[in-house]
């Protein structure tokens, strides 16, 4: 048996606390019955000099941040280059419940979905506070770029909407799963996720990227069949060109009301495009080995 080396063991506790937290009391929609938020996640691991980080500049624009920028926009004291830090990202599965429930809608969310958009993420923001705290006490600065005062969504990009700091880009980079037709992350959990990550000074084994291209998952980018995304999306937001961000955003917009009034609390969501398809809950075409 080849000894794990020390990042070996950093790494493994690193997966360990990420799935503990998750098994915990604060992964929950906020229901009468306690009913969790997410499935058991999964975790990955890639390169602060990654250069798919630099790319993301062009495909993205310009204003995205590399692992080092937030970083050091961070801990302006610090000397850390893009080689000594490792993005940790993570994917967290719609529970089957939720995706029973919103597989049936058409219009407007199911109350589980909306709770998870909003509790869900909440819990979300939680885990990447918990993350930094982990790093921190095994002796490693850290952040999580999706917290940072700084972050924020723009509207420069040329795909419409975009923010300084992708989480399913850095899922991507991090051998987590390819995009599909309507820019969701399809992964070997399936489509159905949120993700989170956070960026340390810390050098770990990183987990291969088991595919080629970015939509190599997307059964119509890749083969041309399916589209289910297409009739799933109630305001016509996604087509065979791709996602209208500015139409998807109006719908989320006015599913506030809808969730106001039929659930009772301030939420909103969607995710009709994530339910009710073969990219769902599994990943559709196999990856390369």
């Amino acid at each position: 048996m080849i000894p794990l080396t020390r990042n070996d063991n950093r790494r493994s506790r690193i997966v360990g606390e990420i799935l503990e937290f998750c098994r915990g009391p604060e992964n929950t929609l906020r229901t009468a019955q306690a009913d969790r938020a997410w499935a058991e996640p999964l975790v990955g691991f890639s390169r602060g000099d990654d250069p798919l980080y630099e790319a993301y500049k062009e495909y993205v624009g310009p204003f995205h941040w590399t692992p080092v920028e937030i970083f050091r926009r961070t801990f302006p004291d610090s000397d850390a280059e893009a080689s000594e830090l490792t993005v940790i990202s993570w994917v967290l599965p719609q529970t089957s419940q939720t995706k029973h429930d919103n597989r049936n809608q058409k219009v407007y969310p199911a109350e589980s979905w909306a709770r998870s958009r909003i509790y869900g993420e909440a819990f979300n923001c939680r885990l990447r506070e918990h993350v930094v705290i982990t790093l921190s006490d095994l002796g490693h600065e850290s952040v999580a770029p999706h917290l940072s005062p700084a972050w924020e969504t723009t509207a420069l990009s040329d795909y419409g909407y975009a923010s300084t700091w992708s989480e399913r880009h850095a899922a991507y980079a991090s051998g987590l799963g390819t995009f599909g037709l309507c820019d969701g992350l399809i992964t070997p959990r399936g489509k159905a996720v949120r993700v989170g990550s956070v960026v340390a000074r810390v050098q770990l084994p990183t987990t291969p990227r088991l595919y080629d291209g970015h939509q190599e998952f997307c059964l119509f980018m890749a083969e041309g069949t399916c589209g289910q995304c297409m009739d799933r999306c109630p305001v016509g937001a996604i087509t065979e060109t791709g996602h209208d961000k500015e139409t998807c955003e109006r719908h989320l917009s006015r599913t506030r009301e809808f969730v106001r009034k039929e659930y009772g609390f301030e939420g909103y969501g969607c995710g009709l495009c994530q339910t009710g398809v073969p990219c769902e809950s599994a990943r559709p075409i196999g990856a390369h080995q």
